[in-house]
């Protein structure tokens, strides 16, 4: 099927349709503070954004993407609880949508295509950030990183998404910019397209191999209604 003829996109949300890294820079700085711990830089941070809060905590106390083995359990717990509380203070304070994607949803909208929101992040956070930037109508359903047991990589999410919305996996597309995006949509048998501006890790997102790939969300835009 071809990309034109998806009728159900499943977006994913940091990083895809939010550039939400300086927010949870902040939020992560604040904890790692009151914690008398190292802060880091809005771009070191941003390389450890997309599996979830839990994971973007356990790499700010590594100091590294990859997570201390030794890191120990109850710190998590702590630090987590403590960051958790200062994101809900500064969800949107420097978070925007990136360009193109309010007047882009609100067109597919109208367009007739059904929109929904797969993403990693806390579900407590999602309509409050849609919310805060002026796009929280556009979208029938919205499953963050602890609505289920399971998240992206892992196809539950998306196979979620399939039943609640009462659809085929021919008829969705997954987009996003994270290696997640397009490993649970192959494992969903969902095909799936990658955005190169977000934040895969500083990967090249095409090596995941997702049946489509572009640079901007305008392009995107241009391929749906072609």
């Amino acid at each position: 099927m071809n990309l034109e003829e998806k009728n159900v996109l499943l977006f994913d949300l940091d990083g895809t349709l939010v550039d939400s890294a300086p927010d949870l820079a902040l939020a992560v700085n604040r904890t790692l503070k009151d914690l008398n711990k190292a802060t880091f830089d809005q771009d070191t941070i941003h390389h450890w954004v997309g599996n979830g809060a839990k994971v973007l905590i356990e790499r700010a106390l590594s100091g590294s993407a990859i997570i201390d083995i030794e890191l120990d359990e109850t710190l998590t717990e702590d630090a987590l609880s403590i960051f958790l509380a200062h994101y809900q203070q500064c969800l949107c304070i420097e978070s925007v949508l990136y360009d193109d994607v309010q007047e882009g949803l609100l067109s597919l909208k109208a367009a007739g295509f059904r929109l929904a929101i797969i993403t990693n992040k806390p579900a407590i956070f999602i309509r409050p950030i849609l919310t805060g930037l002026g796009i929280d109508n556009l979208f029938e359903l919205l499953i963050g990183g602890d609505t289920l047991a399971e998240k992206k990589p892992h196809p539950a999410q998306l196979h979620y998404a399939l039943e609640q919305l009462n659809v085929t996996a021919e008829e969705c597309v997954m987009i996003g910019d994270s290696k997640n995006d397009i490993l649970a949509a192959k494992a969903a048998n969902i095909d799936s397209v990658g955005l190169t501006y977000g934040y895969n890790y500083g990967e090249d997102i095409n090596q995941y191999q997702p049946q489509w790939c572009f640079d901007t969300f305008a392009e995107l835009l241009t391929a749906l209604k072609h």
